[in-house]
């Protein structure tokens, strides 16, 4: 078996580490793009979002909260940035009934929490970023993607990326 050219992995050692790692992937976001994140509860997710939100220029990140009973929180950025959590779907046509396939656009971006709930409606294109608790503060982060453009997405952002 040979590895995927579209993986790497980023270890932080606090939560502001995985904030900041989250702000650069909002900066560097690009419209219609699709990130599925994968974590057990407690993981991390709301937070590198709450920094993906801030790097993407979300007026407000206190405003960034897991969308777990809401389904679907919009931020204007400098993308619209559609938060979505799967935790409580009892599956895909929930998400689609959200009208999932429509948010990402040129002008959007979108972030799934619990993407492994629903993974027949992930983008292939989509970044995935699997989330793994290490220590008490500690997370190793798992970027991957198996398609060349979100894959070159990905090769262009651990080249520059800060941590």
């Amino acid at each position: 078996m040979t590895a995927n050219p579209f993986e790497f992995d980023v270890e932080t050692s606090s939560p502001h580490e995985t904030f900041e790692l989250g702000a650069a992937l909002g900066g560097a976001l690009a419209g219609g793009m699709t990130v599925a994140l994968i974590g057990p509860l407690g993981a991390g997710k709301t937070q590198l979002v709450k920094g993906i939100a801030f790097g993407n220029a979300v007026g407000d990140v206190r405003a960034v909260t897991s969308p777990t009973f809401t389904l679907l929180n919009e931020y204007p950025g400098r993308l619209t940035l559609y938060h979505l959590d799967a935790y409580r779907l009892p599956g895909s046509r929930a998400l689609l009934g959200l009208g999932f396939d429509e948010l990402a656009r040129p002008d959007s971006a979108v972030v799934i929490e619990w993407a492994d709930r629903v993974p027949d409606i992930i983008p292939t294109d989509a970044v995935v970023i699997e989330i793994s608790p290490t220590g008490p503060h500690q997370r190793s982060l798992r970027f991957r993607s198996t398609e060349a453009v979100s894959g070159q997405w990905l090769e262009a952002f651990r080249a520059a990326r800060p941590v």
